[in-house]
């Protein structure tokens, strides 16, 4: 009996003292949120400098620093289609100081286009809000006979496999949004990557190839200028700086959306509070209006959303690319 009762009295202290520890870790965790941030805040990007979307955050990130109080500096680490950056941020303190923004392929693609991943997006980051989307164009030559998307399609299918279009590369975005199109109209056509939307742009205009899936940024001069003729945007609704591009959907193939897009994810266990801050901070940076209209200028549309918005997203993503991905056999190493 006194075994029990020694046993008894060390369980009950054991208890105690587990339960004092929770309450001072749940005080610890409170006291830094309350005070979050009280030094710079970090985004890591998983895009090198200079880009659309690196120039993108850079804008966001002052905007962010004012209503945070504290500097936010802008962190690059390229590669890997966005893993290198993300398992970063997947591996930091949940604390709020480590930000990260991921794009379509880090956050929703990869799990399905690599053997191996260093991070798992769904369960070690912490959805906070997208921030913006870059429609993609479906892009000809001038000399290229279909002068609209129905007739393409014709074309296509009474030609199979004798068509070529040019991509930004194996697994990018660019090359998703193709292999979408390609199973949605049930065609074959012969699909070329290259190293970056540019290149591939570049190819089309100069009658290499004589299509291509291109970006605002690399291809809205081009069509402006005649140079290139734009069949259809991928995004669900017109752009407004191309507002006779009529969609795919709308153009000859009802259902079908692609963009790539962009959000920023935290650690996971980074607490609510925390993450209810930077959140309201980049809403308010996306809707200062310079803001929104410098980004407008990079080819980029602003789009934020809640945690809980953004994080439905990337599950449905991930569900929808996993699909295309299986079907066109597509692997990455």
């Amino acid at each position: 009996m006194k075994h029990l009762a020694t046993r008894a009295r060390a369980t009950l202290t054991g208890l105690a003292l587990g339960l004092s520890l929770g309450l001072t870790t749940t005080a610890a965790l409170a006291d830094a949120a309350a005070n979050f941030p009280n030094k710079p805040v970090r985004i890591v990007v998983t895009f090198p400098p200079g880009g659309s979307s690196d120039a993108m955050i850079r804008l966001l990130a002052p905007k962010m620093g004012e209503s945070l109080g504290q500097q936010v500096v802008v962190d690059n680490r390229p590669g890997a289609g966005g893993n290198i950056g993300l398992s970063v941020v997947a591996k930091a303190p949940a604390d709020g100081y480590t930000l990260g923004l991921g794009a379509a392929g880090g956050l929703a693609a990869n799990v399905s286009l690599y053997p191996q991943m260093p991070f798992d997006p769904i369960k070690d980051l912490q959805p906070i809000s997208s921030v913006a989307a870059i429609p993609f164009l479906i892009v000809a030559h001038p000399s290229m006979p279909a002068t609209n998307l129905k007739e393409l399609l014709a074309m296509a299918r009474s030609q199979p496999g004798k068509l070529t279009i040019g991509h930004g590369g194996n697994g990018t975005a660019m090359h998703l949004t193709e292999a979408l199109f390609a199973q949605m109209a049930d065609i074959q056509w012969t699909d070329v990557a290259y190293k970056g939307t540019g290149p591939a742009t570049t190819d089309a205009m100069g009658g290499q190839i004589p299509l291509a899936i291109s970006d605002m940024p690399a291809a809205l001069q081009l069509v402006r200028t005649q140079r290139l003729k734009a069949l259809a945007v991928t995004s669900a609704k017109r752009l407004s700086a191309l507002p006779d591009v009529p969609t795919v959907a709308e153009a000859g193939l009802p259902g079908y959306e692609s963009v790539g897009w962009f959000g920023m994810v935290a650690p996971a266990g980074t607490p609510p509070a925390i993450v209810k801050k930077v959140h309201a901070a980049l809403q308010t940076a996306l809707n200062d209006p310079a803001t929104q209209a410098s980004i407008r200028n990079l080819g980029v549309e602003p789009a934020g959303s809640t945690p809980e918005e953004f994080g439905a997203f990337i599950k449905s993503e991930t569900a929808k690319w996993a699909r295309v991905i299986q079907k066109a056999n597509i692997k990455l190493n």
